[in-house]
């Protein structure tokens, strides 16, 4: 059973960065979509940003392109989120996942993923 570990979460000011680093273990290359998730206090989960193993093709939500990129890398089996300009609305636990999917139709859509980490949290202050 793959394990999903968050890492690289803090608090910053506004304008900062940040890089989040999403561990799979053991490794693993049997998957098609992996995505970055965030939840707030009072607010539902939402999609930040997912990726596509087969083509390397991105997907964003609008409040985020621009500013955040996800990637990976192999030799780690490590997947990245980097954060740029990061606003106060930016605080929430982020989650990364795992979809098996082979193609998803809504790849920001959390319900798309079977696999989750454990979450690590972004504060952003102004």
């Amino acid at each position: 059973q793959v394990q999903l570990v968050e890492s690289g979460g803090g608090a910053v000011q506004a304008g900062g960065s940040l890089r989040l680093a999403c561990l799979a273990s053991p490794y693993t290359s049997n998957y098609n979509y992996m995505g970055w998730f965030r939840q707030a206090p009072g607010k539902e989960r939402e999609g930040v940003a997912s990726r596509r193993s087969a083509t390397g093709s991105t997907v964003y939500a609008d409040s985020v392109k621009g500013r955040f990129t996800i990637s990976r890398d192999s030799a780690k089996n490590t997947v990245y989120l980097e954060m740029n300009s990061l606003k106060p609305d930016d605080t929430a636990m982020y989650y990364c996942a795992m979809g098996l999917g082979f193609y998803l139709q809504q790849p920001l859509v959390p319900g798309s993923y079977g696999i989750w980490g454990q979450g690590t949290q972004v504060t952003v202050s102004s």
